[in-house]
């Protein structure tokens, strides 16, 4: 490992090799001395996987140092590549990518103008229609009325009132639904123009 710390750019590969070498070689006679110790009498054989367990130990703090040592080699190598691309580097003025596209913006500003002006003619008209409705409405049951009291003193049946009132019921339906569908409409254009 001192050795590693004072060899030169060209070397260093060579040692870190022949030290990963000489580790994964260590390893390696401790897995044969493992086995071995489980053949040791039973009063030697702690004091033998003690010691194994120790050299383990110690090898894996040499392979922990070599890492960082390769981390450390590889974080100055990676500094020095980014130092010379710095200095080599040439700068020149901006390029087309970083122009502010004006043009876009205003055309993009102009169609959304105009959406939410189409979405609030949408809205005036939506409000004249449900107005339209409400005084139609209210003819409507004006004119209901005085049918009914024209059928009442004519003296038509049951039947024939219900009827009538079953066109009513339907065309209060035919209306409400009308309405949720102007809704439904106005709220697509609004969330798809917008």
């Amino acid at each position: 490992m001192g050795r590693l710390e004072t060899c030169d750019k060209q070397s260093v590969h060579l040692v870190e090799n022949e030290i990963q070498a000489r580790i994964d070689q260590i390893f390696s006679n401790l897995e044969r001395l493992e086995i071995l110790c489980s053949k040791e009498p039973p009063s030697k054989r702690q004091n033998a996987k003690l010691r194994v367990d120790q050299l383990k130990y110690d090898v894996q703090h040499l392979q922990t140092a070599l890492r960082n040592f390769q981390h450390r080699r590889y974080a100055k190598e990676q500094q020095e590549r980014e130092r010379e691309e710095l200095l080599t580097r040439s700068y020149t003025t901006n390029d087309s990518e970083t122009s502010i596209h004006i043009d876009e913006t205003l055309q993009f500003n102009s169609s959304v103008r105009n959406a939410h002006q189409g979405i609030d003619d949408l809205l005036g008209s939506g409000t004249s229609i449900l107005d339209g409705l409400r005084d139609q409405r209210k003819t409507l049951k004006g004119t209901q009325k005085k049918i009914l009291d024209v059928a009442n003193m004519l003296g038509l049946s049951n039947t024939v009132m219900r009827l009538i009132e079953k066109r009513a019921f339907q065309d209060k339906v035919i209306m409400i639904g009308g309405m949720i569908l102007t809704c439904v409409v106005m709220i697509l254009v609004f969330k798809y123009l917008t």
